[in-house]
Order: C-alpha cells, then sequence, then structure tokens
C-alpha cells in the first residue's frame, strides 16, 4: 500500500517562501514519476511539476524559475521549494504518483495521491 503525506504548507506573504514536502512509504515501481498538483478555490487541479526515477524534471511556466522540485531517496522524500511566491499560488498542493511513467503532469495517469496541504500567499 502506497501513502503520501505532505507538509509545510502555510501562509506567507507575497514575496515569501515555503518548502513543501511528501514523504512516501510502500513499493511503488522501478520506473514511477512523483508530482505536485495544486488546486486553488473552484479551479481544476493541475499539475506544475514532476521528477521521474531518472531524475528528468519538468516545471509549468508558471512557477517556471519560482519553483523546483526534487527528491530524496534516501529518505524516500518528495520536495517542492517555493520561492517569490505570488497570491496566485494559493491553494491546496498534492503529492502525486503514477507508477509507471516519465512524465506526470496529468490528473488521468495518477495511481496515488497525498490529502494535501495548504498554502496561502497575502499580497
Amino acid at each position: 500500500q502506497v501513502r503520501l503525506v505532505e507538509s509545510g504548507g502555510g501562509s506567507v506573504q507575497t514575496g515569501g517562501s515555503l518548502r513543501l514536502s511528501c514523504e512516501v512509504s510502500g513499493y511503488i515501481s522501478r520506473n514511477y514519476c512523483m508530482a505536485w498538483f495544486r488546486q486553488a478555490p473552484e479551479k481544476e487541479r493541475e499539475g506544475i511539476a514532476y521528477i521521474n526515477t531518472e531524475g528528468t524534471t519538468r516545471h509549468i511556466d508558471a512557477v517556471k524559475g519560482r519553483f523546483t522540485i526534487s527528491r530524496d531517496g534516501a529518505k524516500n522524500t518528495l520536495y517542492l521549494q517555493m520561492n517569490n511566491l505570488k497570491p496566485e499560488d494559493s491553494g491546496m498542493y498534492y503529492c502525486a504518483v503514477d507508477r509507471d511513467a516519465g512524465q506526470c503532469l496529468y490528473l488521468y495517469g495518477i495511481d496515488y495521491w497525498g490529502e494535501g496541504t495548504l498554502v496561502t500567499i497575502s499580497s
């Protein structure tokens, strides 16, 4: 049973930083993809960054240069470093895993979800 537990959300002012963590337990597969999604109020959940087992990363344009996805294999933890935060970055942030993919920014491929951590950016 794979379990994902996010932490690190909170409230900061515009321009501030947060670091989200996602602790992963359970065996996934040999080639999987891990991602961060976010969902703002009354908006659809969107993928914002992923990292696969080869270490390849991708960030969507809206967060490129401000957010960085990374992982620590020894700790089975996924991270999202978020800098220069803006009010439009506010929302629930979810850790997600596609157990057999090299890319995973789309909802339909996700096999496992965390429960989310709330990020609120004030202007």
